[in-house]
């Protein structure tokens, strides 16, 4: 699990260092940096994968741009627009503290495909695996990652390894309602599901089947099949109307002509409906029914990336079935026995409702732009002041909206 993350001149992320938890969740206004974070991340994880270009950055959801529109370049800034974006990840405790950072460059008047690597260092404990610079001999190929050229030489299981395979593998799902409903077509398709929420029948046909039965003894289930279990129920408890969900060949469905033609799409039976009329597809259910799957998907599934980000986590929820899910979310990924850490950002205050932030694996931040346009993120830390004014009657949602988290709107 990422514990700390460094971003230096990327977009309007001019100096941020941040402490993550296993379930971190960003609050705050329309332009004020969240989904810069997220990109930073992506970045990071293509310059860990080994070349930083167009093709690896939209594999892992980070929109493309020109190089101009990467780097910070704030007016307030004496030097300009900064030469180079510096990023950086590590994980675990000072006795055996792994990493690995890069700095990147690209020139703006007459830009690369691919980005250019100037430094690079990723290390595991007092040793150093792979460190490169613009000094280095004999001369290293810059459009080419130097970590991931060594890590073929690194032995499975090694802690190193183990980070710079989180990083690379880090992926920001941004689902979709047609996407979800098969309307439109997957363009960014990945392993259990496409980041734009392609997929979802087959991922929720998998998760069903490694779950086993339901009606088999407890005792005979492994601990994997017992939390795909929790996950199954629980989701379907959010989805009030449905007496049952899976998926279906779509020949076996009753489909629009104005559904897309997938193999499979997912399948709810309706409880009050009569039978043999009951059957709905993922195209006929609500939006907020298939929100709910997509998420449980993600922190059930054995092929889940061990670390992933949702944008606009609560899009297409009501708010009350919001602060639902994100308690049981957390407590999906929580309770994993293959872990996972998730980075989410939302808009909805009743959100924070559903979070559980005594849990110090669980953490809010604010994020915002001050008067100089750096973005700031701070972490909410549940204090005495704001355990006083929750015995008081006050919800974090309250507290947020009043002003008293910070990364309102009305604060810019």
């Amino acid at each position: 699990m990422i514990t700390n993350l460094t971003i230096e001149h990327f977009k309007s992320l001019q100096a941020v260092q941040l402490a993550l938890g296993q379930v971190n969740v960003f609050i705050g206004p329309n332009g004020g940096g969240k989904s810069n974070l997220l990109e930073a991340l992506g970045v990071l994880s293509a310059a860990a994968g080994g070349r930083v270009n167009d093709a690896a950055l939209l594999a892992r959801g980070v929109r493309t741009g020109l190089p101009c529109l990467y780097k910070s370049a704030f007016r307030s800034s004496a030097a300009g627009q900064a030469a180079h974006i510096f990023l950086g990840a590590e994980q675990g405790l000072v006795a055996d503290r792994c990493g690995y950072e890069v700095t990147l460059n690209n020139p703006l008047k007459n830009p690369e495909p691919d980005w250019r690597y100037k430094h690079e260092k990723w290390f595991a404990d007092t040793q150093v695996l792979a460190s490169r610079s613009p000094r280095t001999s004999p001369s290293l190929n810059p459009a080419m990652g130097y970590a991931a050229l060594r890590a073929v030489e690194s032995q499975p299981g090694s802690p190193g390894l183990a980070l710079l395979n989180t990083l690379r593998n880090f992926v920001i799902y941004t689902p979709t309602t047609p996407v979800l409903r098969g309307t439109a077509t997957e363009t960014q398709p990945q392993n259990p599901l496409g980041l734009s929420g392609g997929h979802l029948p087959d991922a929720v046909q998998e998760l069903l089947k490694q779950r086993g039965s339901p009606a088999a003894d407890a005792s005979v289930l492994t601990t994997t099949q017992r939390h795909l279990m929790q996950v199954t129920q629980e989701a379907l408890s959010l989805i009030d109307w449905a007496q049952s969900y899976g998926s279906a060949p779509s020949s076996q469905m009753a489909l629009s002509p104005a559904a897309a033609s997938a193999p499979r799409v997912v399948r709810f039976r309706d409880r009050f409906m009569l039978d043999g009329r009951n059957h709905l597809s993922g195209y006929d259910a609500s939006e907020g029914a298939l929100y709910v799957l997509f998420l449980a998907m993600l922190a059930g599934h054995a092929d889940t990336p061990a670390m992933f980000a949702v944008d606009n986590a609560d899009h297409g929820l009501n708010p009350h079935l919001l602060r639902r899910l994100m308690q049981r979310f957390c407590g999906w990924l929580l309770d994993n026995p293959q872990p996972r850490q998730a980075l989410l950002t939302l808009h909805n205050p009743l959100a924070l409702d559903g979070l559980p932030l005594q849990d110090d694996r669980v953490r809010l931040f604010t994020v915002a732009r001050n008067s100089l346009g750096h973005t700031e993120i701070r972490r909410v830390a549940v204090d005495d002041r704001l355990q006083a004014l929750a015995k008081k009657g006050w919800t974090m949602s309250r507290l947020w909206v009043a002003g008293f988290l910070g990364g309102a709107a009305d604060e810019l």
